[in-house]
């Protein structure tokens, strides 16, 4: 884990005295995530996952838990948040705050094939269509402001060609005005590993804890930028076309999204380069960061700049 808060089972023990979700049997850590401590909880009456929050506050997270639970009442497979006897989903773990929710089914895969792309399309538009009735609002703190803010802080860690680039980009999308293209809650980062897939079908949505109101078109460009690229940062067409057709087919695109997909796919992009070079070169102290390489979205910027991709109409 990136950020690690041990906990021992007498301690979930207690901690678990506030809920109805039987007694505990296993208690296991997840070695994954960047900015959560996770654990895997089989109790008496079910499995669960628990989530330790090294980042975000008290105040921040009731957004996310209620968007889940919202998400989870309409049908989408996301993880539904326990509610402890205070009729909240929110608790507390050795002075930090902390949640448990529903353990889904299923497996991530490292190499999608057509159809799971497919389906994660259409999983996605129905995502955003049930998304479109929460009532609660959280500005992206991946956008302008940070894009603009964070740059400055890792230009002394490239060379004159990159940092170019990256003044140029952060540039360009400051001047467009996505406020213009359908918005609601997005995901905002639905990479491989926080979809579960049983076969050919989506059996889980997990890790919302970047969700936020912006684009629709973003969160899509983003998916895409991961499910349907090579390992060389191209774009790959059948599985690209057969994702974008599924999830048209539950909420069509709108004419100026179709015009704006060659620039989001490149904003997408922008955001994972930046953030990637962030976390590698300005780690916060004390983390164990298992850093992504930033030069694979740096590859992906580069290659939709020199070969714009465009929808289908």
């Amino acid at each position: 884990m990136a950020v690690f808060t041990s906990i021992s089972e007498a301690e979930l023990t207690a901690w678990l005295s506030d809920y109805s979700l039987g007694q505990l049997q296993k208690l296991q850590g997840i070695a994954s995530g960047i900015e959560n401590t996770n654990y895997f909880v089989t109790t008496s009456n079910g499995r669960f996952v628990l989530t330790i929050f090294e980042k975000l506050t008290a105040d921040e997270l009731p957004f996310y838990l209620n968007l889940m639970a919202h998400l989870a009442r309409h049908g989408i497979p996301c993880p539904a948040p326990m509610a402890n006897r205070h009729n909240s989903f929110l608790g507390e773990i050795k002075d930090k705050p902390a949640c448990i929710v529903s353990r889904l089914s299923g497996a991530s895969t490292i190499t999608p094939g057509v159809r799971q792309c497919a389906a994660m399309g259409a999983m996605l538009g129905q995502m955003h269509l049930a998304g479109q009735s929460f009532a609660h609002n959280m500005p992206n703190a991946r956008g302008v402001a940070w894009r603009a803010a964070t740059a400055p802080l890792v230009r002394p860690f490239l060379d004159a060609e990159q940092a170019a680039l990256l003044e140029h980009e952060v540039a360009l999308h400051a001047q467009r005005n996505l406020t213009l293209l359908p918005r609601g809650v997005i995901h905002a980062d639905l990479f491989r590993d926080n979809v579960l897939l049983e076969d050919d079908r989506v059996s889980g949505l997990i890790d919302f804890y970047f969700a936020c109101t912006d684009a629709l078109l973003y969160d899509v460009a983003i998916t895409v930028n991961d499910w349907c690229m090579t390992p060389e940062g191209k774009l790959d067409e059948e599985r690209t076309r057969n994702f974008l057709r599924a999830y048209r087919a539950v909420r069509p695109f709108q004419t100026n999204e179709i015009d704006a997909w060659p620039l989001m796919l490149r904003l997408g992009a922008l955001r994972f380069w930046l953030s990637r070079l962030f976390d590698m070169y300005l780690p916060r102290a004390g983390e164990m960061i298992h850093a992504h390489d930033p030069r694979h979205f740096e590859r992906v910027l580069k290659q939709h700049i020199a070969n714009p991709q465009h929808m289908e109409r």
